[in-house]
C-alpha cells in the first residue's frame, strides 16, 4: 500500500523549523521511501490539503480514558482513535480507572490492547491512591509501566515518598507526585485572588502547591532518585523549580494547557467547564508559566485530557466534577499561544518524559506523522469533538490551527 503526501512543509527535528519549500513524501507499506519536490506515483493514495505541514506525530504524557471500569466516559478504542485523529501517536495513560492500574495484570491488560496508538501505561504509586502502602512497583515495571503516579492525589506522608524514591532507584523508575498539600486545600475549589474572593468562592492560595514542591525536592535531593512534578500552576512554583534545577537534580516538571491559556477571569461566568485541577490561577501566574515553557524551565506540557460523564459535570460549579477533555484542542491551543515552531517543539519533546524516541522524517524510517494547517483560524465546537464525553474547557474558544489527522505506518486517521 502506498500513500503520497503532496506539497507539504516538513519539520526538521534538528533545526526545530519547517522547510522553506514544499516537498512530497512517498510512503510504501508504512516506510518512507522518497522525499522530493515533485513525486509522481499513480498507484499511491494521494493525500493533499491546503497549507499542509507535516511533523513527527505527537505525544501527550498525561491522558485519562476510562476503560476499564468507566467506559461511559471513554473506551480504549474510541479514546485511541480520538488521539490519532488529533495528531498523536502516543500517550501516557493515567491509572485512574476501575480497578486502578496498580498490579502487573492491570498493566498487561492495557499493553494487550492493539492499536496504532502507542499507549504508555502509568501505574499507581500507592494502593487505592491513599498514599499509605506502595504498590508492586517492580512487577508493574516488568509488565511495561513507564512511571508511577497517584492520579491528582499527592503523597502526604513524607516517609512513603522517601521510601518510594529509594526503592525505584534499583530499576531507574520514575515517580510522579501531584503538587498539592491537601490539608491546606481543604474544601477550596478555586485559586484565591481578588476575582474569586469577590465571587464568594471557596479558595486557596498558591502555598498549597509550593509547600508540597519544596518538601518533595528536599526528598529528591536526599535520595538522589528521579522525580517528575506535574501540573505546575503558579509563578512561585516556577521560581522554586528554576532554582532547584541549578542543583542538577534528576528532576522534570510539566504544566497543563488549561493553566497556560486561562486564568481566574474566566470564573466570573460560574461555568463548570472551567473547573479543573489544579485550579485556574491569576494572570500573573499564567504569564509566568508561559515564560517558563518558553525558556524550558517547564519541560513538558499536557492537554490534561480527562473525560467526565455529563451527569457529573453538568451541575452548578460547586458540585461539578473537575476535569476537561483536551486532545482535540491541544495543538490549536498551543499554536495560538506559542506559534507553529514552538508548538511542534513542545509536542515532539513530550516523548522524552518516558524516554521514547521522536520519530524521524527520513527515507527508510517508519511513517509516524502529524498533518495540520497552522494558519487556519476556527472556533472549537462540538463538531470538533471525537471523545465520548464533551466536557471541553476550550468549547467555543477561538483558536488558530487545524489538525488534518495522523498517518501511522500505512494507516491514515483523518480528523
Amino acid at each position: 500500500m502506498k500513500q503520497l503526501l503532496k506539497s507539504a512543509y516538513v519539520w526538521n527535528q534538528t533545526t526545530k523549523k519547517f522547510t522553506p519549500n514544499q516537498q512530497d513524501i512517498l510512503i510504501e507499506d508504512g516506510i518512507i521511501t522518497a522525499i522530493d519536490n515533485d513525486i509522481v506515483d499513480a498507484d499511491a493514495q494521494r493525500i493533499e490539503f491546503p497549507n499542509l505541514h507535516i511533523s513527527p506525530a505527537w505525544f501527550d504524557p498525561f491522558v485519562s480514558f476510562g476503560e476499564p471500569g468507566y467506559e461511559e466516559r471513554e473506551t480504549l478504542k474510541n479514546g485511541s482513535l480520538t488521539a490519532l485523529k488529533s495528531g498523536f501517536s502516543g500517550i501516557g495513560l493515567c491509572p485512574n480507572t476501575n480497578p486502578i492500574l496498580s498490579h502487573k495484570s492491570d498493566i498487561e491488560y492495557i499493553k494487550r490492547y492493539g492499536t496504532d496508538l502507542k499507549i504508555r501505561p502509568i501505574g499507581a504509586l500507592t494502593k487505592n491512591f491513599r498514599g499509605e502502602e506502595l504498590t508492586d512497583l517492580h512487577d508493574m515495571t516488568q509488565a511495561g509501566a513507564v512511571a508511577f503516579y497517584d492520579f491528582k492525589n499527592s503523597i502526604s506522608q513524607a516517609n512513603v515518598l522517601k521510601v518510594a524514591l529509594q526503592y525505584v532507584k534499583a530499576f531507574n523508575g520514575l515517580l510522579i507526585n501531584f503538587p498539592e498539600d491537601k490539608n491546606l486545600t481543604g474544601k477550596a475549589q478555586v485559586h484565591e485572588d481578588e476575582v474569586t474572593i469577590h465571587l464568594g468562592m471557596k479558595s486557596t492560595s498558591a502555598i498549597n502547591e509550593t509547600i508540597q514542591i519544596e518538601r518533595d525536592l528536599k526528598l529528591l535531593e536526599y535520595t538522589g532518585s528521579k522525580l517528575h512534578i506535574p501540573y505546575i500552576s503558579t509563578a512561585e512554583s516556577v521560581d522554586i523549580i528554576r532554582q532547584a534545577k541549578q542543583k542538577n537534580l534528576n528532576l522534570s516538571c510539566s504544566t497543563s494547557i488549561n493553566n497556560l491559556f486561562f486564568d481566574t477571569q474566566q470564573l466570573t461566568t460560574f461555568d463548570q467547564k472551567y473547573k479543573v485541577h489544579p485550579p485556574l490561577r491569576n494572570a500573573k501566574d499564567r504569564e509566568a508559566l508561559i515564560e517558563a515553557v518558553s525558556d524550558e524551565t517547564i519541560d513538558f506540557v499536557t492537554s490534561d485530557h480527562q473525560p467526565i460523564n455529563i451527569e457529573l459535570k453538568d451541575l452548578e460549579f460547586e458540585n461539578a466534577a473537575y476535569g476537561s477533555i483536551g486532545l482535540e484542542s491541544f495543538y490549536p491551543a498551543l499554536n495560538t499561544l506559542f506559534g507553529t515552531d514552538k508548538a511542534i517543539a513542545i509536542l515532539t519533546k513530550n516523548w522524552q518524559l518516558f524516554n521514547d524516541q521522536v520519530a524521524e522524517i527520513k527515507v527508510g524510517q517508519k511513517a509516524e506523522l502529524s498533518l495540520f494547517d497552522p494558519d487556519n483560524n476556527n472556533k472549537f465546537e462540538i463538531k470538533n469533538i471525537h471523545s465520548k464525553s464533551h466536557n471541553a474547557i476550550f468549547l467555543n474558544e477561538d483558536l488558530k490551527g487545524k489538525v488534518y489527522g495522523s498517518l501511522i505506518k500505512d494507516k491514515w486517521h483523518e480528523n
